[in-house]
């Protein structure tokens, strides 16, 4: 009996990714599967007018900021952060080669609403496979913002 509950209480530690603590923990974590990376935390548009597009983001997203200063705006959307930064000289045309993609339930639902609010299509929602769909917008500032329908995607 002692055995099992012994056995049941280190399969527990062992799938929750608890250790020994003692330098080399980082290294344990490592070793059973786990990394350092905790997720995505933060995706920041940089912004000419971020007065316009406080006003614009939030009602693309329909929440208000939780954090707004002239240096910089924060949603929390989901659990996650966007944030909106002033540009000191705006840029129209800026790179695609990194886009975020917010997750959506309807992603012809939102990519209709961002048209409407003035966002420029970009891409129209496609599938990638399965059930999988994306779209890219430009925002009126010349961001690229990606919304992605995942039926498969999990948080955890």
């Amino acid at each position: 009996m002692k055995t099992r509950i012994i056995i049941g209480i280190l399969l527990l530690f062992t799938q929750f990714g608890y250790c020994q603590i003692s330098s080399k923990s980082e290294n344990k974590k490592t070793e059973m599967g786990k990394t350092q990376f905790l997720g995505l935390r933060t995706t920041i548009y940089k912004v000419g007018d971020i007065t316009n597009a406080k006003k614009w983001y939030s009602k693309a997203f329909g929440i208000e900021p939780y954090f707004d200063q002239p240096f910089y705006v924060g949603f929390n959307i989901g659990g996650f952060e966007l944030g909106l930064q002033p540009e000191k000289e705006p840029i129209e045309n800026k790179t695609e080669n990194v886009v975020t993609y917010w997750g959506v339930n309807d992603i012809n639902e939102t990519y209709k609403k961002l048209i409407e609010l003035g966002a420029i299509e970009n891409e129209k929602p496609y599938n990638v496979g399965g059930e999988i769909m994306t779209a890219t917008v430009k925002d009126p500032f010349g961001n690229i913002i990606g919304i992605i329908y995942n039926p498969e995607f999990k948080l955890k």
